[in-house]
C-alpha cells in the first residue's frame, strides 16, 4: 500500500555533510544512474564543469574537488539533513519529532538532478548538479532526457495524489509523464496585487518548508488537511484555488 499523498520538493544547491545527527536508512534507488553522472562530471575539466554549474570560482573549486574525491558509499548524510537552502531551514528537520520523521519517510520525495529521487533517510554525499544543467551525456542533451520517466514512476508510485511543493525546474521531471489517473496538486504561496496572485521566490521557499513541517506534524493523509496550513501568516484562499491548485495568501 503506497502513501495516499506523496509530497515532492526540490533540493537545495548548498549541501553539508552530517554523519552524526542521525543514521542513514538505505541508499538512493537510482545509484547506478548517479554513478554514471558522477563519472561524467569527474571526466570534465575545470572550465567545463564550471560552465555547467554557472557559479563563482569558490563554489566551482569546492565542487570540482568533491567530484574528484567522491565515493557514493562513504561519509553519508541522510538526504533531508544534507540540504541547506531556505526551504530546509524553515522545515527544520533536525528538530522533527520521531513521528514527523516517520511521516516524511513515508510521504516525502526530494527530486534531484544527481540522485533522481531521494527519501529523507537515504544516504547521500554533497554534490552540485541542477536539473536544468546543460550536460551532454551519451545521447542526452539534458538531465530531463537522461532521467526520462524514471523520476515520475518512482515519485508517483502508489500515490493517490502528488502534492507538488517543487519548483518548475523540478516538477518538470514529472509533469510531461502524468496520466489522466494521476492527481497532481500544486501549492502556491503569494500575495494579492491588483487581483492577481504574486509569488516571491524567497517567500515561496520559506512557505514550502513550513508546509512540509505542518504536514509532518499533523500527519496529514488527505488533501483536505492541506488546506489547514496557516504558517507564516498564509491562509488557504478558496476563491483562487481549484482541484489542481491550492492557493495560500498572506
Amino acid at each position: 500500500m503506497g502513501a495516499m499523498v506523496k509530497i515532492i520538493i526540490s533540493p537545495a544547491k548548498k549541501m553539508r555533510q552530517d554523519t552524526d545527527t542521525m543514521e542513514c536508512r538505505g541508499m538512493p534507488v537510482f545509484l547506478q544512474e548517479t554513478d554514471c553522472l558522477r563519472r561524467y562530471m569527474k571526466s570534465l575539466d575545470y572550465q567545463e564543469a564550471k560552465r555547467i554549474w554557472k557559479c563563482n570560482d569558490k563554489i566551482a573549486e569546492l565542487n570540482y574537488r568533491r567530484y574528484a574525491q567522491m565515493d557514493l558509499s562513504k561519509g553519508l548524510t541522510p538526504a533531508l539533513l544534507a540540504y541547506e537552502g531556505i526551504q530546509y531551514q524553515y522545515m527544520a528537520p533536525a528538530v522533527f519529532e520521531d513521528q514527523s520523521w516517520e511521516y516524511v519517510q513515508r510521504h516525502l520525495c526530494i527530486l534531484s538532478g544527481f540522485y533522481g529521487v531521494l527519501k529523507p533517510f537515504d544516504g547521500v554525499v554533497p554534490y552540485r548538479l541542477e536539473m536544468q544543467a546543460g550536460i551532454q551525456i551519451g545521447r542526452y542533451h539534458s538531465l530531463y532526457g537522461f532521467w526520462g520517466d524514471k523520476i515520475y514512476k518512482e515519485a508517483c508510485r502508489g500515490a493517490k495524489t502528488v502534492l507538488n511543493l517543487a519548483s518548475k525546474e523540478y516538477s518538470k521531471c514529472i509533469t510531461p509523464w502524468l496520466s489522466p489517473r494521476d492527481r497532481f496538486l500544486t501549492c502556491r504561496f503569494g500575495e494579492l496585487k491588483d487581483g492577481k496572485v504574486i509569488e516571491k521566490g524567497t517567500q515561496v521557499k520559506m512557505a514550502r518548508g513550513e508546509m512540509v513541517r505542518y504536514l509532518a506534524k499533523h500527519a496529514v493523509e488527505e488533501t483536505e488537511g492541506v488546506k489547514g496550513f496557516q504558517g507564516l501568516g498564509y491562509k488557504y484562499a478558496e476563491e483562487f484555488s481549484d482541484k489542481d491548485t491550492y492557493v495560500f495568501l498572506k
